[in-house]
């Protein structure tokens, strides 16, 4: 059986598996642990395997090797990109700051290498409030998404956040009609969405998350019904840990499709071959540890 094979090879090469909980999630049974980006990150730099089987996508596995230079990382699938990261280079990411002289840069994690080598400091969803206020400051610049940084700066007094014009494709597929229209649909249900979505989206909402804040919200609230607007791996997820409950997707089309390119023939691939390894420039490796660390040492 392929999950069997896939565990005793993990043994043998003393291998961990990350998953994020936008996988399939037949990749929770061979998974060691599964969550969301900084949860990752977290573990990435707590392991202690000598290989990293990154079930996500590109960026998140170039976070692993950055954090963990001396370890072997592997990404099952190579076109599992992202399309927000794709949005902005270095040469972009110089324009923006020249235009803007002497604030700070807040990147989120959905960012390449070397995106992260120039910039302060990194945030993930379930942290950017914290990170942009932990810099003390009236003025940020956030990369590359405009809408998680504008839905930080409307959660902070007195900050102004200036936003690259990048997004998630995925979650701007949600519209605030599909909200309404979705709480007219299951009545008494609580919305939960993601930071990434539209603003005024948000403010339909009843409760803004990351994928973690958003599962655990909904396992520890008293509520029964909820509409999930964000990706539908969160759906499948809390549909399995939460049988008692009722879980809607906001709309059926709400499906990464970089995400989803990771299979268990991939990761059984990439354990047995060793293919796929992921790679990073030393220098700007050393540039983006930086940028990382300072949000672990905020989040520890």
């Amino acid at each position: 059986m392929l999950k069997d094979d896939i565990l005793k090879l993990k043994k043998e090469k003393n291998a961990v598996i990350l998953g994020h909980c936008y996988q399939n999630i037949e990749i929770d049974e061979v998974a060691d642990f599964v969550g969301d980006s900084l949860y990752l990150s977290q573990m990435a730099a707590k392991t202690n395997a000598d290989v990293i089987i990154f079930a996500g996508v590109y960026f998140m596995a170039q976070t692993a090797k950055i954090i963990s230079p001396k370890k072997r990382v592997f990404l099952p699938n190579m076109n599992s990109g992202c399309l927000m990261s794709d949005m902005i280079n270095l040469e972009q990411l110089r324009e923006f700051k020249s235009q803007n002289k002497n604030i700070p840069v807040v990147c989120y994690v959905n960012s390449t290498a070397e995106v992260k080598s120039e910039c302060d400091i990194c945030c993930t969803s379930s942290n950017a409030v914290k990170i942009v206020n932990s810099l003390n400051t009236s003025e940020v610049l956030f990369c590359p998404d405009t809408y998680l940084g504008k839905w930080v700066e409307s959660q902070l007094d007195n900050v102004k956040v200036k936003t690259y014009p990048g997004f998630c494709p995925t979650h701007l597929r949600i519209k605030p009609e599909d909200i309404v229209a979705a709480k007219e649909k299951y009545d008494n249900a609580k919305v939960l969405t993601h930071p990434e979505c539209h603003k005024e989206v948000c403010k339909l909402s009843d409760f803004v998350g990351s994928t973690s804040q958003i599962m655990q919200y909904a396992k520890e609230n008293n509520d029964k019904k909820y509409i999930i607007a964000t990706e539908k791996g969160v759906v499948d997820r809390l549909k399995r840990d939460c049988p008692d409950k009722e879980f809607f997707l906001i709309k059926d089309n709400i499906v990464c499709p970089n995400m989803k390119q990771n299979t268990l023939e991939d990761i059984y691939n990439v354990l047995k071959n060793e293919t796929n390894e992921i790679f990073v420039d030393e220098n700007i490796s050393k540039k983006a540890l930086n940028c990382i660390n300072r949000m672990l040492e905020v989040c520890k």
